[in-house]
């Protein structure tokens, strides 16, 4: 071991003097007269052989954050991932949009079809007076007959189409009285009678609505012993009938 002492010299208007002798450091009391000396024994010792490996030592203090490293090389592309779950749902959308301009005018389309409705109509006037009573008066004088349901060889009329039907009939009665009916299907669904004797003429009339089916028939006759039905020049006796409206048919207007 070796030791060398160096001595520091500071002015004495510090009022004190420091000095280190034979430790590390040592002090001299200051006086006026005398300067400041400090002075250090500076001791230096020669490398011995390497101690025993000490005991761990405790846990430091975390160190201060690092900086920000370079970038690292590309790396290959790893395997796909699991699929993620299913995001919230979105906000809507903005408002409903302005109508669109109006288009052209189609084309004109065919022309459809239109069911005609069934027509049925007769009538016919008596060409000689005083017909046989009890039996169908023949008015064979036909002044309109749609479809011919009406045979003037028979004097009836003859239902092909079902449906509403109406029936009049208007007659000259002269001399004596007349008792008429209407009959449909064998049975006298209405009866009338005009009262006259002499020379003296009158005229009759009746009307009524019949709900006839296929194959009814219908006719007029007159009773015995009043059978002043007449027909001449200047007097006609007419049956008129024709269909109201057909079952089961309707148009849409």
């Amino acid at each position: 071991v070796w030791g060398s002492e160096i001595a520091l010299t500071f002015p004495s208007a510090l009022g004190f003097a420091t000095a280190w002798k034979d430790q590390p450091l040592w002090m001299v009391l200051p006086s006026p007269e005398r300067s400041i000396f400090i002075g250090f024994n500076l001791l230096f010792f020669l490398p011995g052989e390497a101690g025993a490996k000490g005991n761990k030592g405790n846990y430091g203090f975390p160190g201060l954050k690092g900086q920000k490293g370079a970038k690292g090389d590309t790396c290959d592309n790893g395997t796909k991932g699991d699929k993620g779950d299913r995001g919230d749902r979105g906000e809507p959308g903005g408002g409903r949009g302005a109508p669109g301009r109006k288009g052209s005018r189609g084309a004109k389309g065919a022309p459809g079809d239109i069911p005609k409705p069934p027509r049925s109509a007769f009538s016919a006037g008596l060409s000689k007076p005083f017909p046989p009573p009890n039996v169908p008066i023949r008015f064979d004088r036909v002044w309109y007959n749609e479809r011919r349901d009406y045979d003037p060889a028979t004097g009836k009329f003859n239902c092909t189409v079902p449906g509403a039907y109406v029936f009049s009939y208007h007659v000259t009665v002269r001399g004596r009285p007349a008792r008429l009916s209407l009959v449909a299907s064998s049975r006298r669904v209405a009866k009338a009678r005009d009262t006259l004797y002499g020379q003296d003429i009158d005229q009759a009339s009746f009307l009524t609505i019949l709900k006839l089916r296929v194959g009814d028939q219908v006719w007029l006759e007159v009773g015995k012993d009043w059978n002043g039905l007449y027909a001449g020049a200047e007097d006609d006796s007419v049956f008129t009938g024709f269909l109201l409206y057909p079952d089961g048919f309707e148009v849409l207007l």
